[in-house]
């Protein structure tokens, strides 16, 4: 199971980080997001030079609603595995991007009114889906969905379940089962402020989540 940790913006916070059982991480390239990367640009050099990769973790730039040149731009610098949008993308945005050899994640809030029949459209360019809470803004709202509106998802393309989840939803997530469900994106729940996060809070739950009863 993919453990994502979202919104990391301090190089130092990084380097605790990798240290801990976690495959993925998210750096925000949206100046409307209190976790940019780039809005401190020496944090931001120090982050684009540290090989996480040497840890066998992969990067995952997020965008909204940023033009292609710029996506490009960010893969190349920050040397980036995969493109998250965050944003109002369409399906045909999607497609073009990943004509670029880019690999996609496509991010949809729900709520109770979310029509799944649009992700048919987006399937065919999209890697995964990550499926986030309905809230004023685009991602790191910290509450969690209800779960059980995706029963009504019955697509391949596999996903990663995010919105508010922290050491409260630790049994919840023992139980919960789909047969898409690729990972857990984790960000504001560990935080102690903005794109700093609780290591040892992050650890906790990462070993619980990752073992087969939950020991916290």
């Amino acid at each position: 199971m993919i453990v994502k940790v979202c919104g990391m913006c301090n190089s130092e916070n990084l380097t605790d980080l990798i240290q801990l059982d976690v495959d993925w991480v998210g750096m925000i390239f949206y100046d409307g997001s209190s976790r940019h990367i780039e809005a401190d640009e020496t944090a931001a050099e120090n982050l684009r030079l540290l090989k996480i990769s040497d840890f066998g973790i992969k990067k995952v730039g997020v965008f909204v609603n940023a033009t292609k040149d710029t996506i490009l731009q960010k893969v190349k610098s920050y040397n980036l595995n995969y493109v998250q949008l965050h944003g109002q993308e369409t399906p045909e945005d999607c497609q073009v991007l990943q004509q670029s050899n880019l690999s996609i994640i496509k991010a949809f809030a729900l709520d109770e009114h979310f029509d799944f029949e649009r992700l048919n459209e987006y399937a065919p360019y999209c890697d995964y889906f990550l499926f986030d809470t309905k809230g004023k803004l685009p991602g790191g709202n910290g509450v969690t969905f209800n779960w059980g509106l995706l029963d009504k998802y019955k697509l391949d393309v596999p996903f990663l379940l995010s919105g508010g989840i922290g050491l409260d939803q630790l049994t919840a997530l023992k139980t919960f089962t789909h047969p898409q469900l690729i990972g857990i994106d984790l960000n504001s729940q560990f935080e102690t402020s903005p794109g700093i996060k609780n290591i040892e809070k992050l650890k906790l739950f990462i070993d619980a989540f990752r073992s087969k009863t939950i020991q916290i």
